[in-house]
């Protein structure tokens, strides 16, 4: 497992009678971006917080960077999650504070303590992303997609090993969604992360992925590249490329 990043095998999750995830097998390798498609309800998000330990799963195993997610305590999945990067579809970002303190907020219960440590820290996740000269700005007075660009410069702030993307270019116009999109490229050659990228948009998927995998009543139907899977045999899968 020494450059798997993420291994999950043959994960249930029901919910009373409703069967959410029958049977998921997922590996992530060091320094993939992996891209999960899915239609609405098949279980995606209820996958990532599966992964996090922030659901318990009714069987089959999880390790995340080398650790079984299931033998860990809270302290320990704490620990973990430090390593873990997320960026919400929403970014998340606290209103009421200013984007600096939005980027601080990480580093609260983090080893650094000096002041100037951590403003070096926040300039330098705000250069990540191209927004240096919004430091002092709240989040309302900022565009969708500079929200977006601050919500990943605030999950960069602390080198996550992994990061995990909900819907990252949802709500955008094509031509943020696109630099967004760039921007997780930059990301991915900046620091060898590996990611998780939950998504809708078929050219964000083009642009992104290394691999996706594709879910279908609770299983992993097919993976594959992009143009592996746009060219499949099967209509169904085809359908998620706008191929007839």
């Amino acid at each position: 497992m020494q450059n798997t990043v993420i291994q999950l095998e043959h994960i249930k999750k029901s919910f009373g009678s409703n069967a959410v995830l029958v049977d998921i097998s997922i590996h992530l390798q060091k320094g993939e971006n992996l891209v999960i498609l899915g239609k609405s309800g098949s279980g995606k998000s209820v996958l990532i917080k599966c992964l996090v330990g922030l659901i318990p799963i009714d069987s089959g195993t999880i390790n995340v960077l080398d650790n079984d997610i299931l033998l860990l305590n809270r302290n320990e999945l704490n620990t973990l999650r430090r390593k873990i990067g997320f960026l919400f579809q929403s970014a998340a970002l606290y209103d009421s504070m200013t984007v600096r303190e939005n980027l601080e907020f990480p580093l609260r219960n983090s080893e650094i303590k000096s002041k100037e440590e951590k403003e070096a820290l926040v300039i330098d996740a705000l250069k990540n992303v191209g927004l240096e000269n919004v430091i002092d700005k709240l989040p309302s007075e900022l565009s969708g997609g500079m929200r977006k660009r601050i919500g990943l410069a605030r999950t960069l702030i602390l080198k996550p090993e992994l990061i995990l993307y909900d819907e990252p270019t949802t709500g955008l116009d094509p031509i943020t969604a696109g630099e967004i999109s760039e921007l997780i490229l930059e990301i991915q050659k900046k620091y060898n992360t590996s990611s998780v990228i939950i998504t809708h948009d078929i050219e964000c998927a083009r642009r992104v992925a290394n691999r996706i995998i594709i879910l279908k009543n609770g299983t992993t139907l097919a993976t594959g590249t992009f143009d592996q899977l746009s060219n499949s045999d099967d209509s169904w899968i085809r359908s998620f490329f706008n191929k007839p």
